[in-house]
């Protein structure tokens, strides 16, 4: 199946019907007075999230989206029937905005989350509003509103605890293949991959994450060099990022320093936020390397970058490093989820402590 992560489709609630204006016309009531009913109310449109969903696929055939209009109202006090409401399934993770005016209209990050998209139009009053004590023959209707009519954007974010960076090739889909039961491809070329994976890490038999690989980027990314980092949304929502470097090149002229102030290049170029999320480094391939090198190729690699946050050295192939960086990750996000509940309960005058990162520059 293709993967699409964002569309653009235009969605036109019901409108409402109109109220009618009637009067009561039997034998031996001269004067029955009105009738006339109220139109039925437009039907809306909902947005819900569904899991068993992964791409935003369908609406590259279907972009325009209507409910039903509302019945117009009728003589003898009747009712028009209202319009029936159209419930469209997204994946879990999608963010749907206002195309023009780029306002939040849902997030939808939960499986089963309901939001209305596009609101009906009310009915039309009847002429039996409009009656009293000095107009008993009331005339008077109103039309049925308008249903909402928006272009709107559908982005997917994908949901995961921990996001994978790196240059083609580092081997961040070979170490989702080791740590989790994910199968992305893997080849000996760049750019294998060529949409997001995700991969459920199980720790133990209740401890587990979730895992997100995207496809890799290079210098220039943000100026559409490669596939460009449109994929680094998918990453918004993770709480830490592993930043895989290869420690072990096949290039000699390769610089693993000047890739890594690469990567974080990007990142500030596409959003500052996701920048300063927590990132580790993860020295991968050290296969390839006899194993008295290994620390010194990391404290080199550590002193060149100033970099003072946590760093990993694995072998994604072997397996060599990737349970204990699996623990390590796991413990984060246990601590990472007390503070967050810490901070609920804190006063507003209060925050908790944030994050800092060692910068690339």
């Amino acid at each position: 199946m293709k993967f699409i992560d964002e569309a653009r489709i235009e969605v036109i609630a019901g409108d409402g019907g109109n109220g009618v204006a009637s009067f009561r016309r039997e034998k031996f009531i001269p004067k029955g007075g009105p009738n006339g009913g109220d139109g039925g109310r437009g039907g809306s449109i909902y947005a819900v999230a569904d899991r068993n969903l992964n791409t935003l696929l369908d609406f590259r055939y279907t972009r325009i989206l209507r409910a039903q209009r509302g019945e117009n109202g009728r003589g003898g006090d009747c009712y028009g029937k209202g319009g029936e409401d159209r419930t469209v399934r997204v994946p879990v993770g999608t963010v749907v905005t206002d195309a023009d005016s780029g306002a939040l209209v849902a997030d939808l990050n939960r499986d089963g989350m309901t939001a209305l998209i596009a609101k009906g139009g009310q009915g039309g009053l009847g002429n039996i509003h409009f009656k009293s004590s000095t107009n008993r023959t009331p005339r008077q209707f109103t039309p049925g509103e308008q249903g909402e009519r928006l272009t709107l954007r559908l982005e997917l974010k994908v949901l995961a605890d921990v996001g994978l960076l790196g240059l083609p090739n580092a081997g961040k889909s070979t170490f989702i293949r080791a740590v989790s039961a994910a199968r992305p491809k893997v080849a000996d070329y760049p750019f294998t991959t060529l949409h997001p994976n995700l991969g459920m890490v199980r720790v133990n038999y209740d401890r587990s994450f979730v895992i997100a690989d995207i496809p890799g980027l290079v210098a220039g990314a943000a100026e559409g060099v490669g596939l460009g980092h449109q994929f680094l949304r998918h990453l918004a929502r993770t709480r830490l990022l592993l930043h895989l470097i290869d420690i072990a090149p096949q290039d000699e002229a390769a610089d693993a320093a000047a890739d890594a102030r690469t990567i974080a290049d990007e990142l500030r170029k596409y959003d500052a936020a996701l920048y300063r999320k927590p990132r580790w480094l993860v020295l991968n391939k050290i296969d390839l390397l006899p194993e008295a090198e290994w620390e010194a190729h990391r404290q080199q690699l550590l002193q060149t970058l100033d970099w003072h946050d946590k760093s990993f050295v694995v072998s994604a192939v072997s397996g060599k490093g990737c349970r204990e960086l699996t623990l390590e990750i796991m413990n984060y996000l246990e601590q990472a989820a007390k503070e967050d509940d810490l901070t609920a309960t804190l006063p507003e005058n209060e925050s908790a402590a944030g994050h800092s990162n060692a910068s690339l520059d």
